[in-house]
């Protein structure tokens, strides 16, 4: 019988939350098939069988966040001589975060107490638990004692906590997914940038009524880029250097009920508008079906965040390293404006760019918005 364990995904990702299972105990499965799907910090990735054979059983859930060596399958070989199913202890170092895990017995032993001068000695039934759910649970307050555990032989998983701080305060759950993601990099991006945001608005008054403007942003990002490229680089401060980049690669921030996802569009200086259009609806749908890959969420020289589609004349937007400025658009709102000493009503769509003043100086910053907002008025 085979231990099939969560590969590294690459990417120097540890963990990976599990999306779907497209398997079952007893079936069988040939080499390369796909038997469950993931969520990564980057993308969501199916994850195929190592070897051909019958499910002898499944190690994880829907919806449980696991590491790297995490116990997956257990595989019956078709070459195997058929043997009675046998229970397979996981190491300690393939703990899972959220699953099945080693089990490690949390003994409560009072000893030698007194009461009336006599001495005593009690032992409570031992509880399981997994390493990080014994954190958690002592962060949330929850005594273990209280909680039934769901995972194997009754093992207590971080769910098992989330679900009785829940009794005591509804809402509570554990971030996955996207949503996961984001809490690292905002953490990053606060305590690495140092982020200055410069605001502008740009007047439509040239605009047509049916502009697109998902389109006219990014194509105006491209040009900006073009005109001042300081922006559109990376900066790494551990070795002091910035690179500069000659092609405009723009990440999309997309809201979605999943979470934040920020999807790049490579080579965006090449797109037309055309193109630009067809690319964010192919790219907007994939998100919400949960088929956005990898290699789509990768290599952002610069960010475009049109947050004003929802809600929001100006913002602070956050920089995600290694990029060093990020774009954004708030609601277009109408002004009045003097047109021959006479007021005139215009529309003008507020912008608000936020630049690592490590790698960027403020001239370079100015002169990228000024750009921006010229390209925008055309």
């Amino acid at each position: 019988m085979k231990n099939f364990l969560l590969p590294d995904l690459g990417e120097g990702l540890a963990e990976s939350e599990i999306i779907e299972w497209h398997v079952k105990e007893g079936d069988v499965v040939e080499v390369d098939q796909t038997v469950l799907t993931v969520e990564t910090a980057k993308a969501v990735v199916e994850v195929p069988a190592p070897y051909s054979g019958t499910v002898i059983s499944r190690h994880v859930n829907e919806g449980d966040v696991v590491n790297i060596g995490a116990l997956l399958l257990q595989i019956e070989e078709k070459s195997a001589v058929s043997s009675p199913k046998q229970k397979v202890t996981q190491s300690a170092d393939a703990a899972t975060v959220v699953g099945n895990v080693s089990q490690q017995t949390h003994h409560v032993d009072v000893d030698d107490f007194w009461i009336g001068g006599t001495s005593n000695h009690i032992e409570q039934s031992p509880v399981t638990a997994m390493p990080s759910a014994r954190l958690l649970a002592k962060k949330l307050g929850v005594n273990l004692d209280n909680v039934d555990g769901s995972g194997q032989d009754g093992l207590i998983t971080d769910d098992d906590i989330y679900h009785e701080a829940g009794r005591q305060q509804p809402g509570t759950e554990v971030l996955k997914g996207a949503r996961r993601t984001m809490v690292a990099t905002m953490t990053e991006s606060h305590h690495q940038v140092a982020s200055v945001t410069i605001t502008e608005e740009a007047s439509l008054a040239n605009w047509g009524a049916d502009e697109d403007i998902s389109s006219r942003l990014i194509q105006a990002v491209v040009y900006a880029c073009q005109k001042e490229p300081a922006l559109n680089a990376w900066f790494d401060a551990d070795t002091m250097t910035r690179c500069v980049h000659s092609t405009v690669n723009i990440g999309i921030a997309v809201d979605s009920v999943h979470g934040l996802y920020v999807p790049v569009l490579r080579h965006a200086d090449t797109y037309t508008p055309e193109d630009v259009r067809i690319w964010l609806n192919d790219t907007v749908k994939g998100i919400r079906d949960r088929k956005i890959g990898r290699e789509q969420l990768q290599h952002a020289t610069i960010t475009l965040s049109n947050f004003g589609a929802i809600a929001g004349i100006y913002a602070t937007p956050v920089v995600s390293p290694p990029q060093v400025a990020i774009v954004g658009a708030g609601r277009i709102i109408k002004k009045l404006t003097l047109v021959d000493d006479k007021p005139v009503e215009v529309k003008a769509m507020p912008l608000s760019i936020t630049f690592d003043h490590r790698a960027c100086t403020g001239g370079e910053a100015a002169r990228f918005t000024k750009k921006l907002v010229e390209h925008l008025e055309k």
